[in-house]
């Protein structure tokens, strides 16, 4: 049987539909185009016509028995992934059985007999009836505690074994399923291998990249959508033949991922204007700023605004927010890395859906409160590190969330679970260029983020376990991952984005790992390009999966006394007060962490139950008032002072500041001419403060 070109098995590994791209009001009819309308949607329609005629020529041809044979191969995969699946899950109850059944050994009586024990120590030392008789009550209740957890023991013990009746049979069937899965792939894998290499010679070649490219737009966009923007006037009309003259810059957005949801334009729309208010944005890292905001906000994104703002924007105005990042960039606000980033991982950074005052607020904050959270050397945590250190787990103070402040700001103030402690640390990645994927797990939520070395996962598992579907695509981790991958290889992943776009124009149904979709042959073969290039990458693996459900008030050091210098320690006199540095502290105890200021000097961070003794050489004995520059993205914490042994500790209150410099209100406290000695201990049940330094002002 004679070849044919792969054209004419369009249908690929599935049966062929319009793969064209979600729309949010695809449900509602597209509004009646006019006359010039109608016009226009012919004449883009016959240009993507002649494009597909001249690229159908072009395509090479394979075996069709190869094609078929991949098709069945790919089917029988995910057959038998199917089947791994249904064993995997058969076995779930069992062990949630053993679960439950370590728990009543461990927590439950192994947590009993630990009470118990305290209670007969407390028996025992008891020397009044009534501590006795509390003790006995004490006993009484942990013994019965005991006594119900070795009966629910009992009634679990039974369901496992009960369960474990069928365990070698389930576990046969799955590693015959996972068995009959790698055989399959194997075979899946050569075959794929061999029509790869097929193509492999018109992958390789750019000789059809502007009719690929132009073909790609038109069927992503559609002639319809295409006519209807460019009918709203002459402006709009240029815009859309100047997206289809411009065939590098047409390739360039293609390869940054294309306009969001296929609204290519309202992509040049915004282009245009970002090009109009700023000169630098045609060049460079701007350049690709640019594209990357004008692809991804072509589909509006709702702004997350202060509950108590009244009229805010309801959508991010994005020619702000390509200015916001343009100025954060040139002001050096943003991560070092940021000038390595294209403009697809660019999109992944401009994104947030944070108003830019907030954005702006975050890097404030980093800077202030922890920055030497934002020089982290491993950029696995840089910045993120917050979430760990400050963002509590629970979602009990949630309710106290104040109205006045953003989301972004109460999260760090009143803590969460899972999602809000996600949410904070893309915040605040974005918020400094860095872009960031979401990771959707199983009851739970995580975060990803893009470094120099690869993208990895933060407080959570790793990207096998991970799938984002709250964006214009249904992804997996896994899929995410590869394509990070193959991006990585720089020019050669136009490879991938060829075979992308005759899929695409082809109107193949795209592969989807996620939907269990097997895709078109060339989607398919798109995959396996991704897959060739991303060979020899190494994946990153989690960081934090143990701290996504806990709290962690750590990550501190002791203060390191020799990274001070003596300028830094030096107690000096301004408008008459005492300015006393934080870091002049002798006879420390405790966690701290001492980091340059960004508006120089010295400050500390301190964590709960810090102890700090301070020289003062008073001028005059007397009464002064005593406060402290502080930032603290918490309230209700307290600093305890005292100046000599006679004097009693007096509570500094420490106003919640949202991570920014402010003084404390003042408290008196009484030296003596000369040496004094001045106490200053951060309270237990602190979470962290960030000191700059006391001042001491005579009371008059």
């Amino acid at each position: 049987m004679k070849p044919r070109p792969l054209l004419l098995l369009a249908t690929g590994l599935l049966a062929a539909a319009p793969c064209l791209p979600a729309k949010p009001d695809a449900s509602a009819p597209p509004a009646p185009l006019d006359a010039a309308g109608a016009k226009l949607e012919s004449d883009y329609a016959a240009r993507l016509a002649a494009l597909v005629a001249d690229i159908s020529k072009a395509l090479p041809v394979v075996d069709p028995a190869q094609v078929s044979q991949l098709r069945e191969l790919v089917t029988r995969s995910a057959a038998a992934q199917a089947e791994i699946d249904a064993a995997q899950k058969s076995l779930e109850p069992i062990g949630s059985a053993k679960g439950l059944v370590d728990h009543a050994k461990g927590k439950w009586i192994g947590g009993a007999d630990k009470e118990i024990a305290r209670a007969e120590a407390a028996l025992a030392k008891a020397s009044t009836d009534a501590a006795r008789e509390a003790a006995r009550a004490d006993l009484a209740k942990w013994q019965a505690n005991r006594a119900e957890g070795v009966k629910a023991l009992a009634e679990r013990q039974a369901a496992y074994d009960k369960l474990r009746a069928d365990e070698p049979r389930l576990k046969a069937a799955l590693e015959a399923a996972k068995a009959a899965l790698a055989k399959s792939r194997e075979a899946e894998s050569a075959t794929a291998a061999r029509l790869l290499a097929t193509v492999q010679p018109f992958l390789d070649s750019d000789r059809l990249d502007a009719r690929l490219a132009e073909a790609a737009v038109l069927t992503q966009a559609t002639p319809r959508a295409l006519a209807a923007f460019a009918s709203r006037g002459p402006a709009q009309a240029r815009l859309v033949e100047q997206l289809l003259g411009d065939q590098a810059l047409l390739r360039e957005m293609l390869a940054a991922g294309g306009a969001k949801f296929g609204q290519w334009g309202r992509a040049m729309e915004i282009l245009d204007a970002i090009r109009s208010a700023s000169p630098r944005a045609s060049d460079g890292v701007l350049r690709r700023l640019a594209l990357a905001v004008a692809l991804e906000h072509a589909q509006p994104i709702a702004q997350n605004n202060t509950a108590d703002r009244v009229g805010a924007p309801e959508a991010v105005d994005p020619v702000a927010r390509y200015r916001h990042y343009e100025k954060a960039f040139l002001d050096g606000e943003l991560d070092p890395t940021f000038a390595q980033l294209g403009a697809w991982e660019m999109r992944m950074a401009v994104n947030s859906d944070a108003p830019d005052e907030i954005l702006a607020w975050g890097r404030a904050m980093m800077r202030v409160y922890r920055p030497d959270h934002g020089s982290l050397a491993d950029l696995g945590w840089r910045y993120v590190m917050l979430v760990r250190t400050d963002v509590r787990y629970g979602s009990q103070n949630v309710k106290d969330d104040l109205p006045s402040l953003h989301q972004y700001q109460n999260i760090p103030l009143n803590g969460g679970v899972c999602g809000r402690r996600a949410f904070f640390g893309r915040f605040i990645l974005r918020a400094h260029g860095i872009p960031t994927w979401g990771v959707t797990q199983h009851k739970h939520a995580a975060l990803s983020h893009w470094t120099p070395k690869g993208w990895v996962v933060n407080l959570g598992a790793g990207f096998h376990a991970s799938w984002w579907d709250k964006d214009e695509a249904v992804t997996s981790g896994s899929e995410f991952l590869l394509e990070t991958q193959a991006r990585a290889r720089g020019d050669a992943f136009a490879k991938v984005l060829r075979a992308r776009w005759v899929s695409l124009v082809l109107g193949e149904t795209p592969r989807n790992e996620r939907k269990k979709v097997i895709g078109g042959l060339w989607s398919h073969l798109a995959h396996r390009q991704a897959a060739a290039l991303a060979s020899s990458t190494v994946a990153l693996g989690p960081l934090g999966q143990e701290l996504a459900e806990a709290n962690e008030a750590k990550g501190a050091q002791k203060v390191d006394a020799a990274a001070v210098a003596e300028a830094d320690r030096r107690v000096t006199a301004r408008d008459g007060s005492l300015v006393v540095p934080i870091v002049a502290g002798q006879r420390m105890a405790g966690q701290a962490h001492v980091a340059p200021s960004h508006g120089g000097g010295m400050q500390a961070h301190w964590l709960a139950g810090h102890k700090a003794s301070y020289r003062i050489d008073a001028p005059k004995a007397g009464r002064y008032a005593l406060s402290a520059r502080v930032a603290t993205l918490q309230a209700g914490q307290r600093l305890l002072v005292s100046a000599g042994a006679g004097q009693p500790a007096s509570n500094l209150a420490i106003p919640h500041t949202v991570g920014l410099w402010q003084s404390t209100p003042a408290v008196e406290v009484s030296l003596a001419e000369g040496a004094n000695i001045l106490q200053v201990d951060l309270a237990e049940g602190s979470r962290g403060v960030t000191l700059k330094e006391l001042t001491l002002t005579p009371v008059r």
